[in-house]
C-alpha cells in the first residue's frame, strides 16, 4: 500500500532546512506534526519538598535542553541567584550550546560531554569532589543513576518536570498511512488516548530499541524502524520505505 499521509508523534521542527520538509516536496506525501506526550514544570514548592536545597551544590548535570529551562526556572522561582562559580556538565553539544540562553558562556566553567550519558562520565569523575545536582524527569533512563553510582560521586536527582500524555481525542476519526514514534512514552499516549486502537493496514515507525521494544509488547507491527547503518535518520528510514512502496505511482 502506498504512503500519502504521515503522522509524527513531536512537535513541527522549527528549522527551515529540516530534512522532514525536504521529504514532503521530494516524495509529494503529507506530514502532520502533533506531539503525543509534552512537558510541565514541576513548581519550586514541590521540588523543596524532595530535600533539595540549590545552595548546596557546586555543579550541575544536564542531560537535555528541558533540564536547563527547568534548573533556571526553579532557581528563579526559589530566588536563587545562580552563583559564577557553578559548573555545568552537559551531556552534549547541543545541551551545552542551548546553555547560553542563560549564561555568558565564556565567563562559566563548562563541560561537554559527546551524545551518550556515559560519554559525559569522565568528565564527572575527573570533578568527583563536587556535589551534583541532576535535575530531571520522572522517566529517567536507567544509565544515568547507575553510572553516577559507580563513578562513586555525591550526587541528588530531583524532579524539576514531568513526562505528560497530551490529549489527542480530535484525532479519534482521522487516519494516517504511518505512525512515526521515538519513545516508548509515545505508545504509552497512543493506548491512553485510544484504547481500543487496531494497527490494521497502518504502518508503524520507531525509532530506538526501547521504542520497538514497547511497539511489540502492545502485540504491535513494526514496518520501519531507525537507526540502522542504512538508514541511520528517521527521515532516511521514511524515505526508503516510500520509495519502495510508491514506485508503483
Amino acid at each position: 500500500m502506498k504512503v500519502k499521509t504521515i503522522l509524527v508523534s513531536q512537535p513541527e521542527p522549527k528549522i527551515e532546512n529540516s530534512p522532514y520538509f525536504d521529504l514532503i516536496d521530494k516524495q509529494k506525501v503529507k506530514i502532520d506534526f502533533r506531539p503525543f506526550i509534552h512537558v510541565e514544570g514541576v513548581p519550586a514548592k514541590e521540588v523543596r519538598q524532595q530535600k533539595v536545597d540549590l545552595t548546596k551544590y557546586t555543579a550541575i548535570i544536564l542531560t537535555s535542553r528541558n533540564a536547563v529551562d527547568h534548573f533556571f526556572r526553579v532557581a528563579e522561582e526559589m530566588r536563587f541567584k545562580v552563583p559564577d562559580t557553578m559548573k555545568y556538565f552537559c551531556q552534549s553539544e547541543a545541551v551545552a550550546y542551548y546553555l547560553q540562553k542563560y549564561v555568558v558562556y565564556r565567563k562559566r566553567k563548562i563541560y561537554v560531554g559527546k551524545r551518550t550519558f556515559s560519554e559525559l562520565s569522565p568528565l564527572i569523575k575527573k570533578y568527583k569532589d563536587e556535589k551534583f545536582l541532576l535535575p530531571n524527569t520522572d522517566k529517567v533512563k536507567d544509565e544515568v543513576p547507575n553510572t553516577l553510582n559507580a563513578l562513586g560521586v555525591d550526587w541528588k536527582q530531583a524532579i524539576f518536570y514531568k513526562t505528560v500524555i497530551s490529549d489527542l481525542s480530535d484525532l479519534e476519526h482521522v487516519t494516517y498511512d504511518v505512525l512515526v514514534f521515538f519513545s516508548p512514552s509515545g505508545i504509552e499516549s497512543l493506548f491512553h488516548n485510544f484504547p481500543e486502537f487496531k494497527q490494521n493496514n497502518t504502518r508503524i515507525a520507531v525509532f530506538g530499541n526501547t521504542t520497538i521494544k514497547a511497539v511489540e509488547e502492545k502485540g504491535l507491527r513494526v514496518d520501519i524502524a531507525a537507526p540502522t547503518p542504512e538508514t541511520p535518520s528517521m527521515t532516511m528510514a521514511l524515505e526508503k520505505y516510500i520509495e519502495k512502496v510508491n514506485k508503483g505511482k
